[in-house]
């Protein structure tokens, strides 16, 4: 797997040499920097660690970027950082609590859908700062774009490749270390791992900041390209839904996985895109809960490991 992903990211990083159309350019910065966000969902949900609110982390990294360059002109190539650690500090408050308190499986997944909800409701009732409902664009900046992260479609591509590698490689780090044995033992019995000496708490509480950031830094970037944030995109449960949906529908347990995903989904979203257009609003997140629990029956490893299983 190591060695196709390396392949595909040789690929990647010469396809705009050869004239790629833009729209093709365009799709392929959506799939790469959602499947950072959907990478850093299986780094802890591979690991029984559900979460449905990974959209409130993406949500306090993009905005705390936005704002700060709308109003303190911080570049974003500051802000963004300041918005991931921001954004990474959230889900250590919300995550501490619940694993001390033993807060596990369904309710911790609920637990992690009230957080997204919590935070898309404060976007929309700040909306003197934040535009609310109606979303806030980050301010164009022709003369100096490389300070604004207004890079343009090819300096994007680049950028998203740069950072789609980077959570490959912390995804193939992380497969490959002692916390991925500790958090398995953890996923099977807390007590039993506890007993050997595992420190539970803290294993639980570093994959989770871990995800958390990738989500946020995927989401943020996505964001800043598309040069417009709106509440129900970036913080609510729709994109939470979306992350899990790539994440499982790819293949969780694979490196490779969740990129997978991310392409049908941003392909699904497209398709959908083109074929209801403004007629059915709700098409999107329809198809990607039934599409979910489809999976969930029938594929529970995603495509990728059904194809590694058939081989």
């Amino acid at each position: 797997m190591i060695r196709a992903a390396i392949a595909l990211l040789a690929v990647l990083a010469a396809l705009p040499l050869f004239g790629l159309p833009e729209y093709f350019l365009h799709l392929g910065i959506a799939t790469m920097l959602s499947a950072v966000a959907c990478t850093g969902w299986a780094m802890m949900g591979r690991f029984g660690l559900v979460s449905f609110g990974h959209g409130a982390f993406i949500g306090i990294a993009a905005y705390t970027m936005a704002l700060l360059w709308n109003y303190a002109g911080l570049t974003p190539w500051i802000g963004l950082p300041a918005g991931v650690a921001l954004g990474m500090a959230a889900a250590a408050l919300l995550a501490y609590p619940c694993f001390r308190l033993r807060v596990v499986g369904h309710y911790f997944a609920l637990v992690t859908l009230a957080a997204g909800e919590i935070v898309r409701i404060l976007i929309v009732a700040l909306r003197n700062i934040t535009g609310g409902s109606l979303g806030m664009t980050p301010r164009l900046s022709p003369d100096n774009a490389l300070a604004a992260m207004q890079l343009g479609k090819h300096g994007f591509w680049w950028l998203a490749v740069a950072v789609w590698a980077f959570a490959l490689l912390a995804w193939w780090w992380i497969d490959r270390s002692m916390s991925a044995r500790a958090l398995t033992a953890i996923s099977e019995d807390e007590d039993a791992a506890a007993s050997i000496g595992i420190r539970v708490t803290r294993e639980k509480m570093m994959i989770t900041l871990v995800s958390a950031g990738f989500a946020a830094l995927g989401g943020a970037l996505g964001a800043q390209y598309r040069l417009y944030l709106n509440p129900e995109s970036l913080a609510g449960i729709g994109i939470s839904l979306q992350i899990v949906f790539g994440a499982l529908a790819g293949g969780m347990y694979s490196m490779l996985g969740p990129t997978v995903g991310a392409a049908f989904t941003i392909a699904l979203e497209e398709t959908l895109r083109v074929s209801f257009g403004t007629a059915f609003i709700g098409a999107a997140p329809l198809v990607y809960g039934v599409l979910l629990v489809l999976f969930i029956l029938f594929l529970p490893r995603g495509i990728v490991g059904w194809f590694e299983r058939k081989r």
